[in-house]
């Protein structure tokens, strides 16, 4: 039986996502009447600047406090895509406190406090979902936390952050520089005036956090995941990742060790051959690559950011939110029991392409390849192209731990031989 009360929806936040969600609810209010099977009210929108034009939103609605709408104590569903960690957070445990769940958007404050958000909400008999926060429309929180659930995953792997793939995109398509491609993402709306929090990997580097701690039920924070930006990655980089047969994307790789005994979580640029999915993944958009030990290797892929594809997340978020509110349930919270603990990236087995310049002499190589030697890495290939006393020398190392990996490179660097190291680069995805 249909019921014809409807459920109240507060909304936090009338930017590009959540003027979306607006929007959505209002043109599509009869369909998410029969999928839910009860009506939807926005029952108010808080925002910080009131007088602003709003399209489709009645002004009635709109307020500057947002404490005040979130303890009204008739809100059913409260959701949040101001972003940032305060006042969100205390907004969310307010709003659980005053009888409402939360669907929410905000990667940054998931990854830092998804365990206390989720105490919060399980205290209060609320829910808590928050697809939206990684990889915009892709469905892959759900998957993770419900479809794969009966299964172990030991990998994931993916671009998750589309400004920062539309720059490498451009790169490697175009030949451009790093500078000349964040321009163009910034002219056509891809990037922030201030790209810091993508092109650092910070966004990724959140994302990573909350994949991880799903896909291993086990607590990741943010501060757990090792990261690396791009703003390095030159053109030669990327004539060298030809050379091989491999282009580069910014990564979010979180993995289960091979004994089970404890995860990692990181996020770098990396090259990975052609032949691998992620790699023909183009422009803004996302993909994520799921290995499990029953299901094998899936993808998930598509448009990682924008109004709309975010938007679709929170609205599906609002459909299981409110059902589970009809039929006076929850669905899945927090999963954590495996209490694993998170390695650091030296513990990490990883493969190299080092770029050095180096004296063009005898015996060169040989110093070199001691090096390795000396520290345990084995190395996979050498290329090595001189003139005029100078040379440059390419070395790809086999698998080895990370930490052994870097110390060589320390070691290679008190060589009277080598002039400089030009660029180190992990490779992944074999």
């Amino acid at each position: 039986m249909m019921r014809t009360r409807p459920l109240k929806v507060a909304l936090l936040g009338c930017g590009v996502v959540g003027s979306e969600v607006a929007r959505i609810m209002t043109t599509h209010a009869d369909d998410l009447t029969a999928r839910i099977g009860a009506p939807v009210e926005l029952a108010g929108v808080a925002v910080r600047r009131p007088s602003k034009v709003r399209d489709g939103i009645d002004p009635s609605l709109v307020t500057t406090d947002a404490t005040a709408l979130v303890k009204r104590g008739d809100i059913d569903v409260v959701v949040e895509v101001i972003g940032g960690i305060e006042p969100a957070r205390t907004l969310i445990t307010t709003a659980f406190e005053h009888g409402a769940s939360v669907v929410s958007a905000n990667k940054a404050l998931i990854a830092q406090d998804g365990a206390a958000l989720h105490a919060a909400a399980q205290e209060h008999g609320r829910d808590l979902y928050y697809e939206a926060a990684v990889a915009g429309a892709i469905p892959l929180i759900r998957p993770l936390r419900e479809s794969l659930v009966g299964d172990k995953v030991n990998r994931v792997l993916g671009i998750v952050n589309g400004t920062t793939n539309f720059i490498l995109d451009a790169m490697d398509t175009t030949g451009a520089g790093y500078q000349e491609a964040l321009d163009e993402a910034t002219a056509l709306g891809y990037a922030e005036a201030d790209p810091t929090a993508d092109v650092e990997g910070f966004d990724a580097a959140a994302k990573a956090a909350i994949l991880a701690g799903i896909a291993f039920h086990t607590r990741v924070r943010l501060d757990d995941v090792y990261r690396e930006g791009m703003t390095e990655v030159t053109a030669a980089d990327f004539a060298s990742a030809k050379r091989m047969g491999c282009t580069i994307k910014l990564l979010a790789i979180c993995e289960r060790a091979a004994d089970g005994g404890s995860v990692t979580a990181r996020v770098h640029p990396a090259m990975i051959p052609l032949s691998h999915p992620l790699a023909s993944v183009r422009e803004a958009y996302n993909a994520v690559f799921v290995e499990a030990e029953a299901a094998g290797q899936l993808m998930f892929y598509g448009p990682g950011a924008g109004g709309a594809p975010t938007a679709s997340a929170v609205l599906g978020d609002l459909v299981a939110v409110c059902r589970n509110k009809l039929g006076e349930a929850t669905g899945p919270g927090e999963s954590a029991y495996t209490q694993l603990p998170v390695s650091s990236m030296g513990e990490v087995v990883t493969r190299y392409h080092i770029s050095l310049d180096v004296a063009d002499k005898p015996g060169v190589l040989a110093q070199v390849a001691t090096v390795f030697a000396e520290h345990g890495v084995s190395i996979d290939t050498v290329r090595q192209t001189g003139k005029d006393g100078e040379a440059s020398l390419v070395v790809v190392t086999h698998r080895a731990p990370d930490a052994a990996l870097t110390g060589t490179v320390e070691a290679l660097r008190n060589l009277d031989t080598v002039r400089g190291v030009a660029s180190i680069m992990r490779v992944e995805g074999e």
